[in-house]
């Protein structure tokens, strides 16, 4: 009998190593029942081998409302690409628009999110790793870079909520990120640890703020960034007291936190520490995004089920979702995007 989401699952997310299951692989997500699971491209051929890993990725944990997360931003984060899936724009031509006519900037960014989600449903994944609500800064690093819509911070909310609601109105949940605020990093999180050491109050005016607009999206990603205002010392993702003060608080981000790739170079324990610090920390989930099974073996014992306050918040992200699916029209939805600027 298939399992109720959560149910003595763990807190962790992991990906798989292919286009196909192995027998490995299959034995170790029955026995160590992750929560869910992400994919990448290199999990990607076509339209039907997708829909039969995404079945039998559920199909593992005897769970089919087993979360299966994709970063489909559009532009050039984007695991679903042509030839069986078209191209979509990245943010910031979203934002030039919305900068010059506000209106069709919002109605091209829902129209993006509705897109998105038409692209994932199908395939039975339902989560999408999107929208970025980080603004674009002089200083913003390039691994961020088209993937903001700009630097208003009321503009970059107003946009970034559009893109939830166009996912939730094709049946994808929207995971917000990098929460507080990845805009400010000089450094690649994949590849070092950025530190921001801009005041708080700048923060709470500015960063902040745009994620407060999209404070109700049921799932935000926390970033590895320290916020020296915060803590000196550690990135948010492993920081009670940035998680605390500055999500949670200040934000007021109620939502499902998951934090980024713990494979990630910005952190500097061990995987399965880095898993154990972040959930430690206040993230209701933590994220193995590599594949490798050998990581993952070494990861699963460490990590515990689900707590009582992520079951409760995944209950309510759930309900985020019911309140919203609608019908529409796919061409009808790519014709709003002939307005965006070359990209």
């Amino acid at each position: 009998m298939p399992k109720a989401m959560g149910r003595a699952s763990r807190s962790i997310i992991f990906g798989c190593a292919g286009t196909a299951l192995s027998a490995s692989e299959r034995r170790f997500f029955a026995e160590s029942d992750p929560l869910g699971f992400i994919l990448f491209r290199r999990n990607i051929d076509k339209p039907e081998q997708v829909f039969q890993l995404v079945r039998d990725l559920r199909d593992s944990v005897g769970r089919l409302d087993a979360p299966v997360l994709i970063d489909q931003e559009g532009g050039r984060v984007a695991r679903l690409g042509p030839p069986h899936w078209r191209k979509l724009p990245p943010a910031r031509a979203v934002g030039l628009l919305a900068e010059s006519d506000s209106a069709a900037g919002i109605v091209a960014a829902r129209a993006i999110g509705r897109l998105i989600g038409s692209m994932l449903s199908p395939l039975g994944i339902d989560v999408a790793c999107a929208p970025v609500a980080d603004l674009l800064l002089p200083e913003t690093h390039g691994v961020i870079g088209d993937r903001a819509f700009s630097s208003d911070p009321t503009l970059v909310g107003i946009l970034a909520a559009a893109v939830c609601h166009g996912l939730r109105d094709a049946g994808v949940t929207p995971i917000v990120k990098h929460i507080p605020g990845h805009g400010r990093a000089t450094a690649d999180s994949h590849l070092a640890l950025p530190r921001i050491n801009t005041d708080r109050a700048t923060l709470e005016a500015t960063d902040f703020a745009a994620f407060r607009s999209v404070a109700d999206a049921p799932w935000a990603m926390v970033a590895h960034c320290v916020y020296a205002a915060f803590d000196k010392d550690r990135p948010a993702s492993v920081s009670p007291v940035a998680i605390e003060a500055a999500i949670r608080g200040d934000i007021g981000y109620g939502g499902v936190l998951i934090a980024d790739d713990i494979g990630m170079k910005a952190l500097q324990g061990s995987l399965a520490d880095n898993a154990t610090a972040t959930l430690a920390a206040g993230c209701d989930l933590t994220l193995h995004c590599s594949g490798v099974l050998s990581e993952m073996q070494e990861i699963a014992p460490q990590v515990g089920p689900i707590s009582s306050k992520a079951a409760a918040r995944l209950a309510s992200g759930a309900e985020w979702m019911r309140q919203g699916r609608v019908e529409f029209d796919e061409d009808a939805e790519w014709d709003l995007l002939a307005g965006l600027p070359p990209w």
